[in-house]
């Protein structure tokens, strides 16, 4: 491997060694899985294939890792849920494995079970570490694995082969993305949800909550059954229909993966499952996320590593998913999980706890994901800014695709929280937009599900207030909405405009999506109020939110024929603090900003390259829910070493090209 990467950041020079080190005990890692394991990390990832109850030409073949099991047996409808003899797993050397073969007439498609492990100690109930269909019984709430064997699916189109240019994703819930109040499924989100995204113009859907997970409330990141998706919602072969119809879209479908952490229930998670805390988890207070109330992997362990390698082929080849949006790497990359860290320096990365084994593991992840499909994309999830997570492999980076530039939403946050409108500091604004590493791919985002979520607010919600239940109508003549209107395109605008490859936007966001999301629960009567998608606001062209919608779809549009994300980096053209006005050029694109919250500026004068310019968008068009003070399509011609000269008017983003 390279260390070209390293050379791009002087800061970089003096952890050179540790950064070396670290990548050579990542590659030990990888060499001592080939000697002596299996030939190569695909091989090597088949945990899926090797554990679980599998379907012979003969029978069927049942196999269970649990090392510091005494006994395992198959409880359920066939043994009236009690251990019989005839279903006790016989264990396999001294490997930890236990197995067992069946006859044909044993197991029947659609047959409930689970394992009672036995223990020094004690036993407990368990649901198999490699099930791939888990259902909860809605009267006992009790999880248990179904034998799972339809006929296999047809798919109807090939997988896309190539990488979307430039990545526009759409971050959704299948669950919460009907307007009634109540769970949706995987065939809904199909019909109903997928025509919404496409029309919409992303070309990439973000699926949460996938893999199958006890408390609705999670959002899916407290996963259980690793292989299994998601029963709420449908069964696999949904799922697989829904991946199949978004190819047909020409939409690519990521999931969330979590692999930094699972739920702490034992009966139906991974906690505890021979008995011990440790068989996939570290058993001390490293193995507790504390924030999170879960427990952490031990990536030391080589059959950790295979599991979770495995989990990842499986999603792959089972299901044809696109890729991987890796969740919470923050945990994985420290001892101490990045729990109280301001990672204000390097010393913070090299210096303080670096967990070298789940640092290795992303590196593996990366590396089968792209040997299996060169076109599959792996996302970042990472508050740390930790230096070459989304530096290519081949220049010793860890190779994930993209990186999540997630100071961007928070900095909007901070602005509107801390800042009066006539306060706003450009500048920093400015370096927010544009910072990231030289060699990695960035997703700008306004605000992902994170930003929906009680304890936080949406940006609509955040500029209108409780406004937004009586004043979205578009006869309103009220201050504020003008304001929340006209800013909610603008924060959007000047986020794409300046995204270095990528965008991120979260179900309904895009037309100003009111409220929070809260899931069922005791402290709101199990209500499914906020956990939905009011789509019947979008289409309402009496109020704002179809106006915004509107929009964002123009914006996209604008976005992905203009080539903009795909070119260099933004050059400033214009920064005035007390006027309040940014303007910058992206290949022949002109973008500028008059944030100004009362004054509008005639002849304004922007240095601009020579030349006749168009106007191509501007967020106070009348269809979009402004005021039409600009003319649509206007021609601007530069004055003689002077710029362009142009209107702006107050609270306005215009967008203009070189013709």
């Amino acid at each position: 491997m390279s260390d070209t990467y390293l050379n791009t950041d002087p800061y970089l020079a003096p952890y050179k060694d540790k950064v070396l080190a670290l990548l050579e005990h990542t590659r030990l890692k990888e060499a001592l899985i080939s000697r002596y394991l299996a030939p190569t990390v695909y091989d090597f990832a088949d945990y899926h294939l090797t554990f679980g109850l599998h379907r012979t030409k003969d029978g069927w073949l049942f196999r269970e890792w649990a090392p510091s099991a005494t006994a395992v047996y198959i409880i359920g409808e066939k043994t009236n849920w009690e251990k019989q003899p005839g279903f006790r797993l016989e264990r396999a050397g001294e490997t930890g494995v236990f197995e067992k073969r069946f006859d044909r007439q044993v197991f029947r498609h659609g047959d409930l079970y689970r394992l009672k492990v036995e223990w020094n100690g004690g036993e407990g109930d368990r649901i198999p570490t490699a099930a791939g269909f888990v259902v909860q019984d809605p009267a006992t709430l009790i999880f248990n694995a179904l034998v799972w064997n339809p006929e296999p699916f047809t798919w109807q189109v090939p997988r896309l082969e190539s990488r979307p240019e430039p990545l526009l994703i759409y971050e959704a819930h299948a669950g919460m993305a009907l307007e009634e109040e109540r769970i949706g499924t995987w065939a809904e989100f199909e019909q109903h949800i997928l025509p919404k995204i496409k029309k919409a113009g992303y070309n990439a859907v973000q699926l949460m909550a996938v893999q199958e997970h006890p408390y609705y409330g999670s959002f899916g990141y407290h996963v259980s059954s690793f292989f299994a998706p998601s029963s709420r919602f449908g069964t696999p072969e949904e799922l697989k229909s829904l991946i199949d119809k978004a190819h047909a879209m020409g939409l690519r479908v990521f999931m969330d993966v979590i692999h930094s952490h699972a739920v702490k229930n034992e009966i139906e998670g991974l906690s505890r499952f021979d008995g011990t805390l440790y068989q996939f988890f570290h058993a001390d207070e490293k193995g507790l996320h504390t924030l999170w109330d879960s427990r952490c992997f031990n990536y030391g362990k080589l059959m950790v590593v295979r599991f979770l390698l495995s989990n990842l082929r499986y999603w792959l080849e089972e299901f044809r998913v696109d890729g991987f949006r890796f969740d919470g790497i923050t945990s994985m990359l420290f001892e101490d999980h990045g729990l109280g860290k301001a990672f204000t320096g390097y010393d913070d990365y090299f210096n303080s706890g670096l967990d070298v084994d789940g640092l290795s593991y992303l590196f593996l992840a990366n590396r089968l994901v792209h040997g299996i499909n060169p076109s599959a994309l792996t996302i970042a999830e990472d508050v740390s800014g930790f230096p070459g997570l989304a530096a290519p492999a081949d220049q010793g980076g860890i190779g994930f695709d993209y990186r999540f530039s997630m100071g961007v939403p928070d900095f909007w946050i901070k602005l509107l929280k801390e800042y009066a409108d006539e306060d706003w500091p450009l500048g920093t604004l400015w370096h927010e937009l544009i910072s990231s590493r030289e060699e990695e791919k960035t997703i700008s985002y306004v605000e992902s599900h994170d930003q929906a979520l009680v304890g936080d607010m949406t940006l609509m919600m955040r500029l209108m207030g409780s406004d937004i239940y009586h004043a979205m109508s578009v006869y309103s003549t009220g201050l504020k909405t003008f304001r929340a209107v006209n800013l909610h395109k603008m924060i959007r605008l000047v986020t794409l405009g300046t995204a270095k490859s990528g965008y991120l936007n979260f179900m309904g966001n895009e037309f100003g999506h009111p409220e929070w999301i809260d899931f069922p629960s005791e402290q709101n009567n199990w209500s499914y109020q906020y956990a939905r998608r009011q789509w019947s606001l979008r289409y309402n062209h009496v109020l704002y939110y179809s106006k915004l919608a509107d929009f964002d779809a123009a914006m996209i549009e604008l976005v992905k024929s203009g080539g903009i994300i795909d070119s260099k980096k933004p050059d400033l053209l214009h920064l005035h603090e007390e006027n309040r006005v940014i303007a910058f050029m992206r290949d022949k694109y002109v973008f500028v900003f008059n944030f100004h919250p009362h004054e509008s500026f005639r002849d304004y004068i922007i240095h601009a390259p020579t030349g006749t310019y168009k106007t191509v968008l501007n967020t106070d068009e009348s269809r979009f829910g402004g005021h039409g003070r600009l003319v649509d399509d206007q021609i601007h011609h530069t004055l003689k070493e002077a710029g362009l000269s142009l209107y702006l008017p107050t609270r306005t983003g215009v967008v203009l090209t070189k013709m």
